[in-house]
């Protein structure tokens, strides 16, 4: 047999699932095990079981429990960040974050507790969530400030960088530090209080 027959036959091919539907089954079940036990305890062995699959067929589609877990981030995060275009910076702002926020606080919050709380001691995992889930909700961010300076709303000024790290920061310490809602009078007083006093013309 030629070596690209045995490869295609048998080597796990990263990024190309048999079943779009049982990729999300499976990254559902590593997030309620996640939230569970964190990701130090997570298994592959646990995430078949919770979803009722064969531990190869995980195997099949990610080669370790931090491929598993990164594309799962990088999977929420695209399907659940909503990327708004209202015309106005304001309107981009309550969107964007109303929607992220309603993200933290739904069957994710605990599982994002649990990971952004092993970061510190996992550097390899850190490096992947940075470069995936955050480079994400950053880049929708950079994008309504973009458009927003297009617009003529923004100040000459304006610290974009501070803007951006400043509304992920404010829902991430109130989910994980504080444990108050993460409610809509809550998004609209960073909205209004803070962000567009820092940016807006």
């Amino acid at each position: 047999m030629s070596t690209a027959a045995y490869n295609e036959g048998r080597v796990p091919q990263r990024g190309r699932p048999r079943d779009a539907s049982r990729d999300d089954a499976l990254r559902q079940a590593a997030l309620e095990v996640m939230a569970e036990v964190g990701y130090r305890a997570l298994t592959m062995d646990a995430v078949a079981a919770r979803a009722r699959a064969g531990k190869a067929t995980i195997y099949r589609r990610w080669e370790s429990k931090l491929d598993l877990v990164i594309d799962t981030c990088t999977q929420l995060a695209t399907q659940n960040l909503a990327a708004p275009d209202t015309g106005s910076l304001a309107g981009d702002l309550r969107e964007f974050l109303s929607s992220f926020a309603a993200f933290l606080s739904g069957p994710i919050g605990k599982a994002a507790q649990a990971l952004v709380g092993e970061l510190p001691h996992e550097p390899e995992l850190a490096a992947a969530f940075r470069e995936t889930f955050l480079i994400s909700q950053r880049d929708v961010l950079r994008g309504i400030l973009d458009r927003a300076a297009e617009r003529g709303e923004l100040k000459a000024d304006a610290p974009r960088g501070m803007a951006v790290e400043i509304a992920g920061a404010a829902l991430i310490y109130r989910l994980m530090l504080t444990g108050d809602p993460l409610d809509e009078p809550f998004v609209e007083k960073v909205v209004e209080q803070v962000l567009l006093p820092l940016v807006h013309a």
